[in-house]
């Protein structure tokens, strides 16, 4: 039998295949998405992020919070971290967690459920540069083993458990912050840059399992961005001041004319990940970088 356009299209609906699956877990018959308001892409929506008291984690907790949802903000720096949940208001709240320790990380997620009921997005955030050695022949393995636990083990353990509370539900989203030290060799240490290339093959490896449950799990890769983390890191090199350490950085992320790379830009990246407007990207690695990482033409010299 040999079907019409139209046939063809009313069975496809039949099927399911133009059924638009919602928050509630109800069938919706309209075809066509349309983006949430400004200010409420998250709403009702609870986060876990890792590494949440400073820098890139604690812009992304603000962001979500203003953008609706509830935000669990793990750490293991105690007072910056509860001075965050303090300073961000009553929609989020402190956990103190080491992503080392698959039993802390476990109870994060758990602590989470049990106050909101749910988790919609965990976001793999903690990480740790180790020491700046440049020359293989002089890395301690034991240094290269505490950055891989942190960056690569605690990335696992945080997908391993958000998984765990999220395909009961079959739905969910794991994000994880890698780096342009993932992408390029030598713009960082080689543990470091070893344990952000693993982190776009780990995405992606993860997502080809989650997707059959609805679950999205997607990376950021930033450009360098004078956070404490970063600039702590420079201050095993250079004697300056930390003020000098910041413009170094902003010098360095100075790549797209008239824009620097903020905390705030990561922060949109993981909003714009989280929410409905990407609602159908998954295994991907977003680059935030300016166009650092995108091979530059040669300017050829002009005639006489």
């Amino acid at each position: 039998m040999i079907m019409s356009g139209k046939q063809f299209l009313n069975r496809l609906y039949d099927v399911g295949a133009f059924r638009i699956r919602s928050s509630s877990g109800c069938s919706s018959s309209m075809i066509r998405h349309s983006s949430t308001q400004a200010g409420s892409r998250l709403e009702g929506k609870v986060a876990l992020i890792t590494g949440a008291a400073s820098g890139i984690g604690r812009a992304t907790a603000k962001e979500f919070i203003q953008n609706g949802a509830k935000v669990m903000i793990a750490d293991i720096q105690d007072e910056l971290g509860m001075e965050a949940a303090r300073e961000l208001g009553p929609n989020s709240d402190f956990v103190h967690c080491d992503v080392t320790q698959e039993e802390q990380v476990e109870e994060a997620v758990n602590h989470t459920v049990s106050k909101h009921g749910h988790l919609d997005i965990m976001y793999n955030n903690a990480g740790i540069s180790g020491p700046l050695v440049s020359d293989i022949a002089e890395i301690d393995m034991k240094d290269f083993d505490d950055v891989m636990n942190t960056n690569v083990r605690g990335m696992v353990l945080g997908m391993k458990h958000a998984a765990r509370v999220m395909v009961p539900r079959n739905r969910g989203c794991i994000l994880c912050t890698a780096s342009i030290a993932g992408l390029i060799g030598g713009v960082a240490p080689h543990p470091y840059s070893i344990s952000k290339f693993a982190i776009p093959g780990l995405v992606k490896s993860v997502a080809g399992e989650l997707c059959k449950h609805g679950i999205r799990v997607n990376c950021i890769s930033p450009y360098a961005i004078a956070t404490p983390f970063a600039t702590e890191g420079l201050e095993q090199l250079f004697p300056e001041s930390r003020p000098e350490h910041i413009a170094m950085f902003l010098d360095y992320s100075n790549e797209l004319k008239g824009v620097r790379c903020e905390v705030k830009d990561i922060a949109m990246a993981a909003l714009y990940l989280a929410s409905e407007d990407g609602r159908y990207i998954t295994g991907h690695n977003l680059v935030v970088d300016g166009g650092f990482s995108v091979m530059k033409r040669f300017k050829l010299p002009q005639s006489s």
